[in-house]
């Protein structure tokens, strides 16, 4: 049995007549609610604000402020319009029915009533606030869930991504020219792994995740993915960069400063290329948004080739940034369907 079930309702009763006060006291005790009197409408506004009521029972003629004007104020306040009330009132005319209703009442019951009709109407008035607070809760969930949907879609999917997904309920590819992709790997990960235990490894890589993606952040880069002990980003991708090869480099510096510090002590190697990719989302389940092109893989076999603890660009990345940094060395490697390419390494 839930509260709703187990509380009596806590019902206002607003009327300038003490003999009505405490006959409606008496009636509605009587029929298990918490009475609150208040003997005029300045009182009862003040009572509701301060703890507002499951129903309000409203009389009309009142001096001061008549019940118009209080259930006027009532329902112009954010914090207590959804309140319920139901007119009792020696006005039984239909122009102060209407007027009523018209205004928000739930219901109007004219002077003298039978306790009956009085208990049956105020069950009625208690379960539509029921039903609307139970509609309201439902709805808070939904945005809630909808707010935690769109916080995950953020973690997923780029920003500008889920903001054309939201648009137009689809991302379009597109060919994006100049954009450098950096692939940053863990050198000897699958030994490691064979040598120390799950928590150990994942503790490890966690740590390390997290720290690419801060410093690829700190310099306007996109994390795409990581693929086991591979980070994969891109300079230029969604957003304008004056060098993003630059970028990447910087960021590939700090990731190679960083991990030794690890507790696994690991290296890491870095390779970088730019030139034209292909961007968009594939799949519809645990779906995510990927590169493909020539560039990727380019960048990726140049990581691969890499020594431990350098900076690996191709020709075309270098010369985005031979004025910067000098290439410590270069060596001319054969890679996988590109034949002898120029490797520049950065200390």
């Amino acid at each position: 049995m839930n509260d709703a079930e187990v509380s009596p309702a806590n019902i206002l009763v607003v009327d300038d007549s003490p003999v009505n006060l405490r006959l409606l006291a008496q009636m509605l005790s009587y029929m298990g609610y918490l009475v609150r009197p208040a003997r005029n409408g300045r009182v009862a506004l003040s009572s509701a604000k301060a703890a507002p009521p499951d129903l309000i029972l409203l009389d009309i003629m009142m001096p001061e402020m008549d019940g118009f004007e209080v259930l006027a104020r009532f329902k112009a306040d954010p914090d207590l319009r959804d309140i319920p009330v139901l007119i009792i009132s020696a006005l039984d005319d239909m122009d102060s029915v209407v007027k009523s209703i018209k205004m928000g009442a739930e219901d109007y019951l004219p002077k003298p009533f039978e306790q009956v009709l009085l208990q049956a109407r105020i069950e009625t008035c208690l379960e539509k606030k029921h039903l609307r607070d139970r509609e309201k809760l439902y709805l808070q969930q939904i945005e809630a869930e909808k707010r935690k949907a769109d916080e995950l879609l953020h973690v997923i999917l780029p920003n500008e991504v889920v903001a054309e997904l939201k648009a137009t309920n689809q991302v379009r590819p597109r060919l994006h020219a100049n954009v450098a992709v950096l692939f940053a790997d863990v050198v000897g990960f699958t030994p490691y792994c064979e040598t120390h235990s799950p928590q150990d490894v994942m503790m490890n890589l966690q740590a390390l995740v997290e720290a690419f993606e801060k410093i690829t952040l700190a310099y306007d880069l996109q994390k795409i993915k990581t693929v086991g002990d591979a980070f994969m980003a891109t300079g230029g991708l969604l957003n304008s960069l004056d060098n993003p090869v630059a970028n990447c480099v910087r960021s590939g510096l700090r990731m190679i400063a960083f991990a030794p510090g690890l507790p696994a002590g690991w290296q890491v190697r870095v390779g970088i290329h730019i030139g034209p990719v292909i961007a968009g989302i594939v799949g519809h389940r645990q779906y995510l948004f990927d590169l493909w092109g020539d560039t990727v893989n380019t960048a990726q076999r140049i990581e691969t080739q890499g020594e431990p603890g350098t900076v690996n660009l191709s020709r075309a990345a270098y010369d985005w940034v031979a004025n910067y940094w000098p290439a410590a060395a270069k060596v001319s490697m054969p890679i996988k369907g590109k034949g002898a390419l120029e490797i520049f390494q950065i200390l």
